[in-house]
C-alpha cells in the first residue's frame, strides 16, 4: 500500500462561530491543499471535517500518517474512545452523549479502508505543514464573519 502523510487543522472564531479547515495530502513529489468552512460550528467539528476531506481525497486502500495538534482527534483514535462510543450507541464511558457522532462515523467508516498511524503536532508551533493548516482554516473561518 502506497504511504500518504496527512496534515490537518480546524479553526473556529468564537466555538461556536464561523469555523474553517484546512489539509495537506502529501505522497512522494505530490503535495494537495484542500480547506473549507462553516458559517456556525465547532472547533472539533472543523478538525473532524479536515481528516475526513482528506481521506476522502484517496482513491485506493493507503497507510495513513496522520499529523493534527488535535488532542481530540488523536486520542479519541488511539485509545479507541470514538470506536467505543459508536459501539455503545454515542454514549461516552460517563454516560453522556458523545459529541459529533456523524462526523466520528463517517470518520470510522473511511478509517475501515486505511491504515491509520497518528501523531500529535504541537500547534502553533515550528511545525510548516501544521502551520500551513492552520493559516487555510483561519482563512476560511473569516470568510463567514
Amino acid at each position: 500500500m502506497k504511504t500518504v502523510t496527512i496534515y490537518t487543522d480546524g479553526a473556529c472564531s468564537g466555538n461556536p462561530g464561523p469555523g474553517g479547515w484546512g489539509a495537506i495530502l502529501m505522497y512522494g513529489e505530490h503535495k494537495k491543499e484542500l480547506s473549507g468552512g462553516e458559517a456556525q460550528t465547532t472547533n472539533n467539528r472543523m478538525e473532524l471535517t479536515a481528516v475526513i476531506r482528506a481521506l476522502g481525497c484517496l482513491k485506493e486502500p493507503c497507510v495513513v500518517e496522520l499529523w493534527s495538534d488535535s488532542k481530540y482527534i488523536i486520542d479519541a483514535l488511539e485509545k479507541g474512545w470514538a470506536r467505543s462510543w459508536r459501539a455503545k450507541g454515542w454514549v461516552k464511558s460517563d454516560k453522556k452523549p458523545a459529541l459529533n457522532p456523524d462526523l466520528w462515523g463517517e470518520l470510522l467508516d473511511l478509517l475501515e479502508v486505511h491504515q491509520l498511524r497518528c501523531h500529535w503536532v504541537k500547534g502553533h508551533a515550528e511545525n510548516k505543514y501544521n502551520n500551513r493548516c492552520d493559516e487555510m482554516a483561519v482563512a476560511e473561518s473569516r470568510k463567514f464573519k
